[in-house]
């Protein structure tokens, strides 16, 4: 497979992630370019563009990696699928359904890749369970039971809480918790019930999600901002329990078994390499392989869009 060259679009703390972990990329452009060129000489970066258009010009630009804000996302997604560029956007890939639904046609249109940065896809520990799970070690899948809660500071003008940048508990960590629930249920949840508490801007500040599937899957998922929890996830068989925490990098996950209550732990990469796996899965796909989940995430954007709609909660984007 021969050497992509990646640019990144934004330079903030995904971004540094990203150089961190060993992936070189070739440029970096942000809105900033005094920011772009800080970044780029910290990370011994070939290319900094002064203008972000500038990106989309350059033929030697293969993939471009997008870490701005979430209410950003699909103007750089068509701007860089248009230029016939393969895109990898943090998630939440775009603010809802008609959005990704519009990149996605552009993606086919342009014959080049688009995919969803979540780590969960492409961590070899849930590679190796949903092997297992698709040989029936643990029995049929019956529950799945999410929690993720952070602490931010209780200030509305903050990316958490901002509306304006799309801010919330979904689009930010829900995501997380969807996307999990997606990748292990064997399809898409098709009822959905949920509730709500708004910040004073208006964003979800805490939510709870029940959702089944069609097979009798049922999920619960509880999200909060300014309340913390464990990132804990329990999947629950007729055979087996599996709990991992930390779950959007996870490396390692506790079974235990039904019959007699033993344990096995499995651990499988590294979490400090989850960029990495992303970043690889994707070079894959742009070769032939594709292993992105683009279906997963159009889903997930489908229920988070479908519970946001419930709640009443549009962002100024969407008006």
């Amino acid at each position: 497979m021969r050497e992509y060259k990646w640019v990144s679009i934004g330079c903030g703390a995904i971004a540094n992630e990203l150089a961190k972990s060993g992936v070189k990329l070739y440029g970096v452009a942000n809105r900033s370019y005094d920011k772009a060129l800080a970044f780029a000489n910290k990370y011994d970066i070939e290319k900094v563009y002064k203008n972000i258009d500038d990106v989309y010009k350059d033929r030697d630009v293969d993939i471009i990696y997008i870490s701005t804000p979430n209410n950003t996302h699909i103007s750089f997604i068509r701007d860089a699928i248009s230029a016939g560029k393969h895109v990898l956007c943090e998630k939440s890939i775009t603010l809802n359904s008609k959005e990704l639904e519009e990149a996605v046609e552009l993606a086919k249109k342009n014959n080049v890749v688009l995919a969803e940065a979540m780590t969960i896809y492409h961590m070899p520990l849930y590679k190796e369970l949903k092997r297992r799970i698709d040989n029936n070690e643990f029995g049929k899948l019956n529950l799945i039971q999410m929690n993720f809660g952070s602490f931010k500071e209780y200030d509305m003008n903050n990316r958490f809480f901002n509306k304006n940048l799309a801010g919330g508990a979904m689009l930010d960590i829900g995501v997380y918790a969807l996307s999990f629930v997606r990748y292990f249920m064997s399809s898409k949840p098709d009822q959905i019930l949920s509730q709500v508490k708004l910040a004073p801007s208006g964003v979800d500040e805490m939510a709870s999600i029940l959702l089944k599937n069609r097979e009798e899957e049922m999920a619960c998922v509880i999200l909060s901002i300014h309340s913390k929890q464990p990132k804990r996830a329990t999947i629950s068989f007729d055979k087996a329990y599996i709990e991992v925490y930390e779950y959007p990098r996870a490396n390692e996950a506790i079974i235990t078994y039904t019959d007699d209550g033993h344990k096995e732990v499995i651990k499988e990469g590294l979490t400090s390499m989850a960029l990495e796996y992303e970043v690889r899965d994707m070079e894959m796909a742009v070769n032939g392989d594709d292993n992105m989940h683009l279906d997963y995430t159009i889903d997930v954007m489908d229920m988070m869009t479908s519970i946001r709609e419930d709640w009443g909660m549009k962002y100024p984007n969407e008006e």
